[in-house]
């Protein structure tokens, strides 16, 4: 469906002299829902560690319940040989008093009673604790696993993000200091390419020195089909002062956007299903737009890519 969608919006505005505003409408909703989707996946990162760290947190507590079931156990167990210890006396009591008062052989044998049914109570307590103590462990030892298995699976993720990023980082060597960064933060790698780079001012035509380092880029997104890959475009604070073909600089920060999609999809052995394009217009700045610099700066295509977090949601849905 998005393919069809990109297509498209393509066509149209190969087209068009002009954006329609329901195209306009149909790019600005669809930013808004890539925004939310990029919020809920970094809700549902925050929300994966955040139940790491509860379950570590209930391990914690389990082991206390633990320490606390075999404390207890011990102390029946004390109490047991006690509880023995007082009927092996009285039994001898009794073998000695059974020659002398048939009233003294009935008391000991009313004494007797009483500690063999005390003896069967505390056997039946400590049967029960050590059922229970089994069980603890039982939840403990999955818990355990669980825990391990996610603590696996997300440093499993952030080697690979650590590993595409320096997979991208050596891609890209040859265009470094020529307004190209790639950096990792939150579990995500960002490839921030400045305008300069690719496009002449006001243009959305991506020209040959970017296309190189598009291209580039997408052989090492090719070798990760599980990585979702959002291409946002933006510009500085300036108005659109050229006529044609774009309103505004949300327009042209779109038409950027679509035009490193269009390079990326070139490459054969990319997911057309994993490539989104959005532009941001001036709304997302990483400098001031009160210098040359600064603005130089915020004219840029950022390229952000994702792990898959399923295999990450399903044992957490397990564990819950």
């Amino acid at each position: 469906m998005r393919k069809h969608f990109l297509l498209a919006v393509t066509s149209a505005v190969l087209l068009s002299s002009c954006v329609s505003s329901k195209v306009y409408k149909d790019l600005e909703s669809r930013h808004a829902d890539l925004k939310r989707e990029n919020r809920e996946l970094q809700e549902d990162l925050d929300k994966f560690r955040d139940s790491s760290e509860s379950l570590g947190q209930e391990l914690e507590e389990l082991n206390k319940q633990y320490k606390a079931t075999v404390a207890e156990r011990d102390l029946l167990k004390d109490q047991l040989a006690s509880t023995k210890s007082n009927y092996d006396n009285l039994k001898k009591s009794y073998d000695a008093l059974e020659k002398n008062s048939s009233a003294a052989i009935a008391e000991n044998s009313r004494q007797n009673r009483e500690l063999l049914a005390q003896l069967e109570e505390k056997e039946n307590v400590l049967a029960a604790e050590q059922s229970r103590l089994e069980k603890l462990q039982k939840d403990l030892d999955a818990r355990s696993r669980r825990i391990d298995e996610l603590e696996s699976l997300i440093a499993a993720k952030d080697a690979k993000m650590n590993a595409l990023k320096d997979a991208i980082s050596k891609a890209l060597t040859n265009f470094e200091g020529k307004g190209l960064t790639v950096e990792q933060r939150n579990g995500k790698v960002y490839v921030s390419m400045e305008n300069k780079l690719l496009f002449d001012s006001g243009s959305w035509a991506v020209n040959s020195e970017g296309r190189k380092a598009v291209q580039q880029l997408g052989a090492v997104l090719a070798e990760n089909p599980d990585i979702a890959v959002l291409i946002e475009g933006h510009t500085d604070n300036v108005p659109y002062g050229g006529s044609g073909q774009l309103k505004d600089n949300w327009d042209l920060s779109t038409k950027r956007a679509t035009a490193i999609v269009q390079i990326l999809r070139e490459n054969g052995n990319i997911d057309p299903q994993n490539l989104t394009a959005a532009g941001r217009g001036e709304y997302a700045p990483v400098a001031t737009n009160e210098t040359a610099e600064g603005r130089a700066k915020n004219r840029r295509i950022e390229v952000i890519l994702t792990p898959k977090l399923d295999e990450v949601a399903k044992l957490l849905n397990e564990t819950e």
